[in-house]
């Protein structure tokens, strides 16, 4: 598993590297029962505070992506269809909502909005959002 942080990302270390680990489960690339890196080598590896990859996991657990075994390590969890589907709905409830805000302060009709996500979703491959 490869994981890539930035500073400039304009998002937390942490925040970084628990989107990356659970885009690897939700995309099957990290198999249920995989063990991870420990957070203290994780945290070697990526140059940055132990502190910050213990919150990571530590989030990563909360959520129902990994599990911690004390004394062995942090393994994925298997994830249940509609427990992945919650999470995504949620994620996109945020960035819609983060996306509404910024439109009202540029005072972008709803219309519009829904002409630019239409135009997404169509290069993105996706189907007509009104089908």
């Amino acid at each position: 598993m490869r994981i890539v942080v930035s500073n400039k990302a304009g998002q937390p270390i942490y925040q970084q590297i628990e989107d990356q680990i659970k885009t690897a489960i939700l995309s099957g690339d990290l198999a249920a029962g995989t063990l991870l890196p420990s957070i203290r080598q994780l945290a070697r590896d990526l140059q940055i505070s132990v502190i910050t990859t213990t919150r990571a996991y530590h989030d990563l657990e909360e959520q129902g992506f990994v599990t911690n075994v004390q004394g062995k390590g942090s393994y994925v969890l298997g994830q249940d269809s509609a427990l992945v589907r919650e999470h995504a709905l949620r994620d996109i409830e945020q960035y819609l909502g983060q996306a509404l805000d910024a439109a009202a302060l540029a005072k972008i009709p709803p219309a519009e909005l829904h002409t630019m996500l239409d135009t997404l979703i169509a290069a993105e491959g996706g189907t007509d959002v009104h089908e």
